[in-house]
């Protein structure tokens, strides 16, 4: 029998994200493990954590949408976060990231400043001692992106 999909899972626990004010940066879903990234303006406290935690405790307690034992994990996103959203790519915008692009043959990374974002795509200036390049990468080639405490 299949559990519940993340999506399922998202939609269940999204009420009581809200309530306690926070965002739900990503949702992970597997191995036993059900891990929670939140956000909030300003950071995310312990206590932030903690009031989610027992909130969606509840809300899974009462809903039992998971029939085998799992552990609830409830973290902020850290320094070096992911950028999945729209608003994940505006709020990087100035800062140094990096972009794994490619398609099922082969993988290219990049780091560097990101520059710009459209819809369409996004532009990385990469600097190696004097030497500056814009990298121009389509949005619907990138597997993965998080910002970049240090290049």
């Amino acid at each position: 029998m299949a559990g519940p999909s993340s999506d399922e899972l998202r939609e269940l626990v999204a009420p009581s994200l809200r309530h306690v004010r926070v965002d739900l940066v990503d949702l992970q879903w597997g191995r036993g493990i059900l891990r929670l990234v939140i956000d909030r303006p300003g950071g995310v406290t312990l206590e932030d954590c903690e009031r989610v935690s027992t909130a969606v405790s509840s809300v899974l307690d009462a809903y039992d949408p998971i029939a085998s034992r799992y552990r609830l994990e409830v973290t902020s996103p850290g320094a070096e976060r992911p950028l999945r959203q729209p608003q994940d790519w505006q709020a990087a915008l100035g800062k140094n990231v990096r972009v794994v692009f490619g398609d099922e043959e082969s993988e290219t990374v990049i780091e560097g400043l990101l520059a710009e974002i459209s819809d369409r795509d996004i532009t990385v200036v990469s600097k190696r001692r004097t030497r500056r390049q814009e990298h121009v990468v389509a949005r619907d080639v990138i597997l993965s992106a998080r910002i970049v405490v240090a290049i």
